[in-house]
């Protein structure tokens, strides 16, 4: 059964794997296909770009790790409620903000839209149990 929980959640992965493409294809844009297919023993520093791309991708897999448990729980147990959904909207469209205050470095937006998904998927935890 498809939840709405269940298609935010897929959402936000194709969200991560937008990101993850856009990286790839500044990476591209900076390097020689000769690096880029090495093992990358050598690490190269990444433009600033890039390199802010590269940090806001990984706290994202790490939140898409996180708020997994939760909503398939929710799914499994068919224990969806307005008070899930919404708290599975306010993760995304925190998410999704993220990414751009990420990029051009709004720091003070940055750490309030991470602390809302956050304390989002917190919620979703305390409602799956």
């Amino acid at each position: 059964m498809l939840t709405d929980e269940l298609s935010i959640l897929l959402l936000y992965g194709m969200i991560v794997a937008v990101v993850l493409g856009l990286k790839t294809t500044g990476m591209m844009a900076q390097f020689d296909m000769g690096y880029l297919l090495s093992a990358r023993d050598e690490p190269r520093e990444l433009p600033k770009m890039i390199a802010r791309l590269d940090r806001a991708l990984w706290n994202s897999v790490t939140a898409l790790a996180l708020v997994t448990p939760p909503i398939l729980a929710i799914t499994l147990h068919d224990q969806s409620s307005s008070g899930s959904l919404v708290a599975a909207q306010v993760f995304v469209l925190c998410r999704l903000a993220y990414f751009p205050a990420y990029l051009f470095g709004i720091t003070g937006l940055r750490t309030a839209l991470w602390l809302a998904g956050f304390l989002a998927t917190f919620a979703l935890y305390f409602l799956a149990l």
